[in-house]
């Protein structure tokens, strides 16, 4: 919306500013946090009177936490999602159509999430929404998502994967590229969706690739730094940088909250929103394998979950004390805060290797 002003710089010189992506995305930013800082305990203190009992907790879980978590309300991505939205609407281009796929990803994810907290909530049970109707509901947004980019793209490279380190390798996919852009989604929302299981956990890490993810719409969209970068140049991707900073204002201010003993829980209403908008910004700038790379911590959750499933159904026999990952760290005797801030560490070492695919060409 602010945006807009700057064609008024020929009489009023300063606005010209806001046609700075880089300047924009800091005021989205800094909204987000406030705005989360100014009506995040009003929105707590609601969800805690409506929630009752807060979050169940589940009994097959680590046992601690029916004592230290139990009565702690969830949702808490829902002030982060209407942070974002004032903050997208307020600083970033809204003619801009990536933008618009981005939130509509998100905010579909994020309703998915909402239906599920609110089944496991008012039925007190860990059982929300069926596995297999919110996988194939997330599949259908996510395809139609991914036809959308592949048609506001240029041909063949919109439906191509490129990969990092490599200039001119690219694999054309043809309209198979949906198929595969839908599951990068779908697998980025679920993979945040099962790191969101401590305090703090998911939260950081997010912000972490969001703020990657916002480097890279910002060079992919600039025809300047994407040839001197030897990137492939992607029109229009570097509005997604405002949106980023969004995320990550609305990230700081909930981690003020969720900060360990938590006052309010992500959800799945914020896990699969976030993990959704990350997957489809990683697909709008073709850098879906980077992503496999800067949330690395995510796939290591989700593959730990993978194998013990397939391990104690073909053998009996479990690989880990418990999945995801963390649990397992739980039951090997690390305390929480541990847990969460070594997971932060390899967070920034595994963003740092994916920044590197910027140069190493």
């Amino acid at each position: 919306m602010l945006y807009w002003l700057s064609e008024f710089s020929h009489t009023i010189g300063p606005l010209n500013v806001l046609r700075y992506i880089t300047f924009r995305t800091g005021g989205a930013m800094i909204t987000a946090l406030l705005f989360v800082f100014l009506f995040g305990p009003a929105i707590i203190d609601r969800l805690r009177l409506a929630q009752g009992k807060g979050q169940p907790i589940r009994s097959d879980g680590p046992q601690s936490h029916l004592v230290t978590k139990k009565g702690t309300p969830t949702m808490g991505g829902l002030m982060m999602l209407l942070a974002i939205l004032v903050a997208a609407l307020l600083w970033a281009n809204l003619l801009n159509r990536y933008l618009w796929i981005v939130l509509a990803v998100m905010f579909s994810f994020g309703a998915i999430g909402f239906y599920d907290d609110y089944l496991k909530v008012t039925k007190q049970t860990h059982a929300g929404v069926s596995g297999t109707l919110r996988f194939v509901l997330e599949l259908v947004i996510a395809g139609l998502a991914c036809y959308l980019i592949v048609s506001l793209g240029r041909q063949p490279f919109a439906s191509s994967v490129t990969f990092p380190f490599f200039k001119e390798l690219i694999l054309p996919l043809g309209w198979l590229f949906i198929v595969f852009g839908a599951f990068v989604i779908v697998g980025a929302g679920n993979a945040v969706n099962l790191t969101d299981g401590l305090d703090g956990l998911a939260i950081v890490p997010v912000m972490i690739a969001v703020g990657c993810f916002g480097i890279f719409a910002w060079v992919v969209g600039n025809a300047i730094l994407s040839d001197y970068l030897q990137l492939h140049f992607v029109a229009g991707t570097g509005e997604l940088a405002v949106l980023c900073g969004a995320v990550i204002g609305a990230g700081l201010g909930f981690l003020w909250f969720n900060a360990p003993p938590a006052s309010i829980f992500m959800g799945d209403i914020g896990s699969l929103a976030l993990g959704g908008m990350l997957g489809t910004v990683a697909v709008t700038t073709k850098h879906e394998i980077v992503l496999g790379i800067v949330g690395g911590l995510f796939v290591l959750e989700a593959v730990s979950v993978i194998v013990q499933v397939v391990s104690f159904k073909l053998t009996g026999k479990r690989v880990f004390k418990m999945a995801p990952l963390h649990h397992h760290f739980e039951q090997l005797g690390w305390t929480e805060p541990q847990i969460v801030i070594r997971f932060w560490i390899i967070s920034v070492v595994l963003a740092l290797a994916g920044l590197s695919t910027l140069k190493l060409r």
